[in-house]
């Protein structure tokens, strides 16, 4: 008992001790270390603050492209509908000449040697035909669905090209050639095939276009670029 009193008035006495000075040397510390640890939490709420605004302006850019890409696709949706509804109906009689700004009208043959090109279309599919002749469109024509036609032309190499669809576009750009643009096209079930260059003399070429169930066509695949 004797022990643990000298040893609380030591203590009591130690810190009785502490100068006047020394005392406001460690408050002035603590003072400061306080300031310190204030300052420190400011400023990591303010990088917090600086974060999530930061955070919130690129979620809102973010959310405001992904606004306008919805919408141009929105957008982009209803012209194509708007474009269907309008020529999905659309098309053009037997025989017509779609490009003859640019490729020239049917013609007849009546010179010695003549050769004939009949196509029959397959019962749900409109076609266009193109011929050409060293590798330029010679003759071409519309010919509906489940219909036929018949080109003539002198004797000589040709190759046939079909571009087959439904719903006529007047305004569809197809391709840019030597004559401008080439303008006029489907807007549904496009499809383009070709035969091998056949050389004709003084006889009749004739094809029956079959369109398959799985979507496929007889002939074999082609493409815009090679048809015109």
């Amino acid at each position: 008992m004797i022990k643990k009193i000298i040893l609380l008035f030591t203590i009591i006495a130690f810190t009785s001790c502490e100068s006047e000075a020394d005392k406001k040397k460690r408050e002035a510390k603590e003072e400061q270390q306080r300031i310190e640890i204030e300052a420190q939490h400011q400023q990591e709420a303010e990088e917090l603050a600086f974060q999530e605004e930061k955070d919130r302006i690129e979620r809102e850019r973010r959310e405001e492209i992904e606004r306008i890409k919805r919408e141009a696709e929105l957008e982009a949706q209803r012209k194509k509908q708007e474009l269907y509804d309008k020529y999905i109906n659309k098309s053009l009689y037997t025989g017509s000449t779609p490009y003859s700004y640019c490729f020239g009208r049917n013609k007849s043959c009546s010179s010695y040697g003549c050769s004939q090109i009949k196509v029959r279309t397959p019962s749900n599919s409109d076609v266009v035909v193109t011929i050409k002749k060293n590798n330029k469109v010679f003759r071409h024509a519309y010919i509906n669905a489940g219909s036929q036609y018949t080109f003539e032309f002198p004797n000589g190499t040709y190759q046939a090209f079909f571009y087959y669809g439904r719903g006529w576009n007047p305004n569809k750009v197809m391709k840019e050639t030597d004559c401008g643009t080439l303008k006029g096209g489907f807007i549904a079930d496009e499809h383009f095939g070709k035969d091998s260059p056949q050389s004709l003399s003084n006889n009749i070429l004739e094809y029956e276009l079959i369109l398959q169930q799985n979507g496929n066509f007889s002939t074999r695949p082609s493409n815009s670029e090679e048809a015109f």
